[in-house]
């Protein structure tokens, strides 16, 4: 079972569904085992200060993603834990970044933030791009 816990503040509409629903599409074609991943929607503010903290960028971005354990940096694969569920880790979201790329790219901030989240479970996956 793939497991995808979901937080935003309340005056974000996203919708929970459709953002879940693809992340476990994903995650089911990917993995053989039982998962689980956070999802955090939250402003700028936020973005801004979880990137300056962990990425030392004073700058807010679109998506953030914080793997529990990243494959792609250890010669070990995932191991996974005594009760068989992979945590893969969080994936956050700025959803006035959402807005601004949805808007740029002549899309529905839904399908955008859907993209975004996808784009983060990469890199929880271990696959990452040139930076």
């Amino acid at each position: 079972m793939i497991t995808v816990l979901f937080q935003t503040e309340s005056h974000f509409p996203v919708s929970r569904e459709k953002v879940k629903d693809a992340a476990i599409k994903v995650l089911t074609g990917k993995l053989q085992s039982d998962a689980e991943v956070s999802i955090a929607i939250v402003g700028d503010r936020r973005m801004r200060e979880l990137n300056r903290t962990y990425r030392h960028i004073d700058a807010t971005t679109d998506v953030l993603s914080f793997p529990q354990n990243d494959p792609s940096q250890s010669m070990r694969p995932f191991v996974n834990p005594p009760d068989n569920v992979l945590y893969l880790g969080d994936i956050i979201v700025s959803y006035p970044q959402a807005v601004l790329e949805a808007s740029s790219d002549n899309m529905m901030v839904d399908d955008k933030i859907v993209q975004l989240v996808l784009h983060g479970l990469d890199h929880l996956m271990g696959i990452h791009h040139p930076e």
